[in-house]
């Protein structure tokens, strides 16, 4: 029997402080912990000529109008302004690509910002205007997208967004594809956005995959607790580590199966702060089979060494549905019992000089 399905996210903070604990125990080095704390997004002023271009001919600009010109990003500013430091860097070297094109339905503009392609991660940043305030979950899940016109065999994602107004928000997409055939250099991207009222923007913008990415063969491979993991590649670039892993345990079809993530830190015992997505799972005679890239921020030139420390992250709620012949949904609850810790064993990888 078998069944694919997509690998949610899972809170780490409360399996990082143990792991950390240990590491320290280990080496017999402190272990500094570092949350990144929701920054406030930085509020650019629109140009003078876009100023005047939309109020010449009046002699008063209200201030609810004044409010949302100041508040509109310029282009190429969403990674920026975002907070994570893989996205910034990538912007300030020039990697991303500045789109800038726009549409609008129903009093609704929206406006792909820039684009980034780094390796089989693709990161979409844009800006919605609106001339009412809008629901806070107005667009749903966030962006879709294709590949030359056609749905990616395997894909995962996240979307956030951020209010800078009651009228203007910011929304970065992310998604993380896991193609049969290898990702090609340069495509077509598609990229639909959904409305609460049933509006549809579209847009397909060229991209091209950034060369500033050096790839580091791992192999590395453990088997604990009937748990099969192997860790094939680590690649690095300005925006950020990406983790390639597979692996293999025993489970129920009942339970989603538990997450693999990963805990690094560079020479001086500083965390690496992850941007863990989704994934690939597939139910096949008793066995799961897993496989995932997992997201990292960039490290500073000076490391030449990280420490990586897989961990499993147990699921805290789900279930999951079994479709018959008939096409008949049977919900499966989430049993907690079926899930027990596995300690891994810490492995180092050598930062090659970029």
């Amino acid at each position: 029997m078998k069944k694919s399905v997509t690998l949610p996210e899972f809170p780490r903070d409360e399996v990082r402080a143990a792991i950390a604990q240990g590491i320290q125990q280990a080496q017999g080095k402190p272990i500094q912990m570092k949350r990144r704390s929701k920054r406030k997004p930085f509020v650019f002023i629109a140009s003078t000529v876009a100023v005047f271009s939309l109020t010449i001919g009046t002699a008063y600009v209200s201030p609810t109008f004044a409010s949302t010109l100041s508040k509109l990003p310029i282009i190429g500013s969403v990674f920026n302004d975002s907070g994570l430091p893989g996205l910034k860097q990538a912007s300030e070297q020039g990697l991303t690509k500045a789109v800038g094109e726009t549409q609008t339905i129903n009093g609704i503009s929206v406006t792909v910002d820039e684009v980034l392609y780094d390796d089989s991660r693709i990161t979409v940043g844009v800006t919605m205007q609106s001339e009412q305030e809008l629901s806070e979950l107005y667009f749903g899940a966030g962006l879709e997208f294709t590949i030359n016109g056609a749905q990616p065999t395997v894909s995962s994602g996240s979307y956030s967004e951020q209010r800078l107004s009651p009228t203007v928000r910011t929304g970065i997409a992310t998604f993380d594809v896991k193609q049969v055939e290898e990702m090609p250099d340069f495509f077509q991207l598609g990229l639909i956005l959904a409305g609460e009222k049933g509006e549809k923007w579209t847009f397909s913008t060229p991209i091209e995959k950034i060369t500033e990415i050096v790839h580091v063969p791992v192999n590395h491979r453990q088997q604990v607790e009937g748990i099969e993991l192997d860790i094939s590649n680590i690649s690095f670039s300005p925006s950020g580590i990406s983790l390639d892993y597979e692996a293999k345990m025993n489970g129920i079809l009942d339970n989603p199966p538990a997450s693999i993530e990963f805990f690094i830190t560079d020479g001086q015992g500083r965390e690496i702060a992850s941007h863990s997505g989704g994934g690939k799972a597939q139910f096949d005679d008793g066995v799961w089979k897993l496989s995932s890239t997992k997201a990292f921020d960039p490290i500073a030139q000076h490391v030449g060494k990280l420490t990586i420390t897989p961990y499993v992250a147990i699921p805290t709620g789900g279930g999951s549905f079994q479709i018959d012949a008939d096409g008949k949904e049977t919900h499966l609850p989430f049993n907690p019992s079926a899930y027990k810790e596995v300690n891994f064993q810490p492995f180092t990888v050598e930062v090659p000089v970029q």
